[in-house]
């Protein structure tokens, strides 16, 4: 799922617009997370239909107020407005906690033919390894609603965040950093362990050969 937005800068739909700009925002924002790719127009008459519906959908799987621990879902609008001035019209309209690429960045088109758009509204599911789950979940949520979200999680062998203690998962998102250096230390310690044993044993038996070799010439000396 980074892959798909390194170096890229992805806003947050709040008061200030927020940016995530930061290879580590990203990680820790995207990574082993079902990702929703909404395709939308505020000229689209459909989309303006369905943005109160995907906007309930991904508030009852993801407020506080409707459950217990977020799902691990992102929602990122993918704008195709003419304007600027309609992408923030839009906008206003889908959940504080979604996301989105700024309206002068080109990208949002690459991601439009990357996924074969050809309808408004889109909702592309994807694994968090990039792959595709559903190419347009529209249909998907109107009738099932919040759902078909434990359909996708299942079939995307989605690993329960929030059964891990927070700073493992970020120890294991960051892990790519700190691996190299860990695995080393390892080896020199296991190494050292290995040569303090081997010196032990060497001690052990050269002690029980010259015990062995006394008793055997106190036995001769004893012989008549």
């Amino acid at each position: 799922m980074v892959d798909l937005f390194f170096d890229r800068v992805l806003v947050k739909n709040n008061k200030d617009q927020d940016e995530l700009d930061t290879e580590r925002e990203i990680v820790m924002r995207l990574q082993n997370r079902i990702l929703m790719l909404f395709f939308a127009s505020a000229a689209c008459e459909n989309c303006q239909e369905f943005a109160p519906t995907l906007s309930d959908f991904f508030e009852r799987l993801t407020d506080e107020f409707y459950v217990d621990r977020s799902a691990q879902l992102v929602l990122l609008y993918i704008s195709l407005d003419q304007s600027e001035e309609q992408q923030e019209s839009f906008l206003k309209e889908l959940p504080k906690k979604c996301l989105f690429l700024a309206y002068e960045d080109p990208y949002r088109r690459e991601l439009e033919a990357m996924f074969n758009v050809e309808e408004l509204p889109t909702v592309v599911v994807l694994r968090p390894d990039c792959s595709v789950l559903t190419p347009n979940a529209v249909e998907e949520i109107l009738r099932l609603g919040p759902d078909c979200y434990r359909n996708w999680q299942e079939a995307a062998e989605l690993i329960d965040r929030n059964f891990m203690i927070n700073e493992d998962f970020e120890e294991k998102s960051m892990r790519s950093f700190s691996d190299p250096v860990r695995r080393l230390k390892y080896k020199v310690e296991d190494e050292k362990k290995k040569k303090k044993k081997k010196k032990k044993q060497r001690g052990w038996g050269g002690g029980g050969d010259e015990d062995e070799d006394a008793e055997a010439d106190k036995d001769a000396g004893g012989l008549p």
